[in-house]
């Protein structure tokens, strides 16, 4: 996914004033919780020590300035935040607050081609040169199945030169992002079709291009008429600006000394669009992957192949566990059991949504800074004990 990096900072004008010490020293937020009865009548108490995970992830130097971690089972939903989701105002995280999902955005588009699998108008078979002929012809042999596992060997257009340097000169532009592979159509692949794992953004680009080419509709539509609408999803978009719905969580760029910048309006949803433009909510997402990770959504036939996994390879960043790759899913195999599930980062934030296998459970566990194993590798394997943590609480509860 997209990164700020430190010699090139994107300045928003928003940058954090002597508010952030106040709020980040003295608004470290108990957890929080939705349909908790409370000890009172029998009802669970929230884990004291999750809780401290989450207020030692946000106290670190290069920590984020908040997170919130959404643990589903059934009906029940506990919410434990820590830290702030606006600097300026020492509003604590919430589960209905929008935020940018980032890569988990190409599990909305594994939910989109795969219901049309279903429903017979797409194959995982199909190719790039039966349904996108004007895409490049040395791309041609490459399948539905090898996009959606990140085996296709396209080169990441967001890598492009080209590309860097409009973002550089205009982190607002927008982008047709039907023609977000032209930035790479001169590329070669970079390796042959279904021989290796290597996670590149344009793959859901041409997925999302593919779906729209055997629908007829426009991929923000079968978005609505295939996920949002049939999850009950209201909160959920695809925009192609650079604005968030209020409220939102506010995403930073975290480079001490310097106080947190706000970063959440810094660049447009344009520019990367299927691959990772998606906004929605805590609550939201974790409706999204118990849904798409669980048994309901697909066909019995479909998701045996969505949940084919290629052990070792990992989504972006790295999810808990050990990682292993399936059709625009992940398997997370962590020392309590086994989550299917998707991660992701963006400048600003990074994600994870992840659902037991039967769908009854899920954990949400958001930041507000962004960490990958280019950007802050140190924080990303804190962050990843952490979210261990929250998924053996998830898988071992009551």
């Amino acid at each position: 996914m997209l990164t700020l990096a430190r010699g090139r900072r994107l300045r928003t004008g928003l940058s954090a004033t002597a508010l952030a010490a106040a709020a980040l020293g003295g608004l470290l937020q108990p957890a929080q919780a939705a349909g908790d009865p409370g000890p009172a009548d029998g009802g669970p108490r929230h884990d004291k020590r999750l809780q401290q995970q989450l207020d030692r992830l946000v106290a670190q130097d290069d920590g984020p300035p908040g997170v919130i971690a959404l643990l589903t089972r059934g009906d029940r939903t506990d919410v434990y935040t820590a830290g702030v989701g606006d600097i300026a105002t020492g509003r604590p995280p919430h589960p209905d607050d929008h935020m940018r999902i980032a890569s988990i955005a190409k599990a909305f588009s594994g939910a989109v081609a795969l219901q049309l699998v279903d429903q017979g108008r797409l194959s995982l078979d199909d190719t790039i040169g039966e349904l996108l002929p004007d895409q490049p012809e040395v791309w041609h042999a490459v399948t539905l199945r090898q996009l959606l596992q990140h085996t296709s060997g396209l080169p990441d257009y967001t890598t492009a030169p080209e590309f860097v340097e409009i973002l550089r000169a205009d982190p607002h532009h927008v982008f047709d992002p039907r023609t977000l592979l032209d930035f790479v159509a001169g590329e070669p692949l970079l390796f042959s079709p279904g021989s290796l794992y290597e996670y590149s953004n344009s793959d859901n680009i041409a997925v999302a291009l593919m779906a729209e080419a055997v629908s007829g509709s426009r991929y923000e539509d079968l978005l609505k008429d295939l996920v949002y609408r049939p999850l009950g999803l209201r909160r959920t978009s695809l925009p192609l600006g650079y604005q968030l719905p209020r409220p939102y969580l506010h995403g930073y760029d975290v480079l001490p000394p310097a106080e947190p910048e706000d970063i959440s309006e810094a660049l447009g949803a344009s520019s990367v669009w299927a691959s990772g433009g998606i906004v929605s909510t805590p609550n939201e997402l974790g409706a999204f992957i118990r849904a798409y990770g669980g048994p309901t959504l697909l066909s019995e036939k479909t998701r045996k192949e969505q949940l084919t996994f290629r052990p070792g390879d990992s989504s972006e960043p790295a999810g808990p566990g050990t990682n292993a790759a399936g059709l625009a899913i992940f398997q997370y195999t962590t020392r309590c059991g086994v989550l299917y599930g998707h991660t992701g980062n963006f400048p600003g934030y990074t994600q994870l949504a992840a659902t037991t296998p039967d769908g009854t459970r899920s954990l949400t566990f958001s930041i507000n800074t962004q960490t990958s194993k280019s950007n802050k590798p140190a924080l990303l394997a804190r962050l990843r004990t952490v979210q261990e943590d929250f998924a053996c609480a998830l898988l071992k509860g009551h």
